[in-house]
């Protein structure tokens, strides 16, 4: 384990804010999200600090739960823009070389072919670089701007979503790996016999193939997967490469880790090849002091509580317009969202109280205690990660930034170099591809096994193939 090194992921928006709702409005934010120049200089600045991947979050509406209108988010800011992530990834392509770009898509408002093509163009263009975080979405919000008053159900979601992936696979396999020829001499461009048809026929889709995308760099685009609950834990098990969490304390991230880890040695994979990365955020400054006062600011200056629970109304499918910010969190809120519980238990652990309030779960929203905050100096921040890192609880981390560019910014000049120094992160990027960034191997291409029996027209399983070989 000598050389074991973390993971690092930079996480986005394509919007006008971070996953902190307020940082927009912090003194030295750039407010250029919808300029292409912004996410370039953005990813150019995680390449240099030898990043993994630069990874793209994602919603289909604007968050209108809250008091059932779109108002509150357009008026505080709170995540109204959502750009369309394939523009911005391509533009993000060919600015940078080496690091890792990966986005969002969904599998409930998505068709198979669609995404398949989509992120099998993405590998191709960026010589396989690209990542796909596959997600279920989850509020009504996004159902109604696609013809549907209300979104899927939990296990009907996950249902979709695993045939959804598996026929994914079958058309990013239905190319095999020599299949392109282009003997201008004899004029076969392609041959034939090594491009197949993949006649799925399931419950959800209905896919004939084959893709019309050659087999790409990386075989399959790295998959991400961020499940909580024990049937997205089993899904990111026997799917995922990488696995996003929000464990906001060192002990629960621990048993989390022993927990998935062992869910994927029990869906017969390598659980090595299978990252774990909890999201943090990194508040860095010259001295101790000046790291304080700077959380200080994003605790209690820039969120109005207001925007706060626009987007928690939007996460937990719940209008908390209909309450007081004073009220009490009641037995029947309780109950009428699952969310709800999680959130309260943490929030009422967190303040050692029982009597937590609207209003004290939109600081907790707010305040961005969702996962780990490491504050304090270069060296205070490098030795909390890297606790986190050889203590059994990660991976590495997908890095959040309170404010854009700066926290990125500080980061990599400030706490990058000295977890090279420590031996734990890389100082240069020593292979071409994501999957080689991360130590994943290339998936097999098992097209020669399954090409018979489609090109007969039978259907093909839709989870017949593991996501890493």
């Amino acid at each position: 384990m000598a050389n074991r090194q973390m993971s690092l992921v930079g996480f986005m928006q394509a919007g006008n804010v971070t996953v902190y709702s307020g940082s927009w409005r912090y003194p030295s934010a750039e407010l250029g999200f919808l300029d292409l120049e912004y996410y370039q200089k953005i990813a150019r600045t995680l390449e240099e600090g030898t990043f993994d991947l630069v990874f793209f979050d994602d919603r289909l509406a604007m968050p209108g739960v809250y008091g059932n209108s779109v108002a509150d988010a357009v008026r505080y800011g709170a995540r109204p823009i959502k750009l369309d992530l394939t523009a911005v990834l391509g533009g993000i392509i060919g600015a940078t070389s080496r690091i890792g770009i990966g986005a969002t898509y969904s599998t409930t408002y998505y068709d198979p072919f669609h995404v398949a093509r989509t992120f099998a163009t993405l590998d191709h263009l960026s010589k396989g670089r690209a990542a796909w975080n596959v997600v279920t979405s989850v509020n009504d919000s996004e159902a109604q701007n696609f013809g549907l008053e209300q979104h899927l159900g939990h296990d009907e979601r996950y249902d979709r979503a695993e045939e959804f992936l598996g026929a994914v696979i079958e058309l990013w396999d239905s190319w095999e790996d020599d299949a392109l020829v282009m003997d201008r001499a004899s004029g076969i461009f392609a041959d034939p016999e090594k491009v197949h048809e993949i006649n799925h026929d399931g419950k959800w889709f209905k896919v004939r193939g084959p893709l019309t995308v050659p087999r790409t760099p990386q075989g399959h685009p790295v998959l991400l997967q961020a499940g909580s609950s024990g049937r997205g834990r089993e899904f990111a098990a026997a799917r995922a490469d990488l696995i996003f969490t929000g464990d906001p304390g060192l002990e629960v991230a621990k048993q989390h880790y022993r927990d998935q880890k062992e869910r994927i040695a029990a869906a017969g994979r390598d659980p090595e090849q299978v990252k774990i990365l909890p999201m943090a955020y990194a508040v860095v400054g010259e001295t101790q002091s000046i790291a304080e006062e700077k959380e200080r600011l994003f605790l209690d200056a820039y969120v109005h509580p207001i925007a706060s629970l626009a987007l928690l109304s939007e996460v937990l499918n719940y209008d908390f317009g209909k309450h007081d910010l004073d009220d009490k969190v009641s037995d029947e809120m309780i109950a009428a969202s699952s969310g709800i519980r999680g959130l309260f238990e943490g929030v009422r652990r967190h303040l050692g109280r029982d009597d937590v309030t609207v209003r004290d779960l939109a600081a907790h929203r707010a305040t961005l205690l969702q996962g780990p905050r490491f504050v304090g100096t270069a060296e205070q921040v490098a030795d909390q990660m890297q606790e986190w890192f050889e203590g059994g609880a990660c991976d590495g981390f997908v890095l959040a930034a309170t404010h854009l560019p700066g926290a990125f910014e500080e980061f990599v000049r400030m706490v990058v170099p000295i977890l090279r120094a420590r031996g734990v992160f890389r100082s240069e990027y020593t292979g071409s591809t994501l999957r080689d960034h991360l130590g994943l191997a290339r998936p097999g291409n098992p097209a020669r096994v399954q090409a018979a029996p489609a090109e007969q027209g039978q259907a093909q399983p839709a989870l017949a193939q593991t996501a890493s070989a």
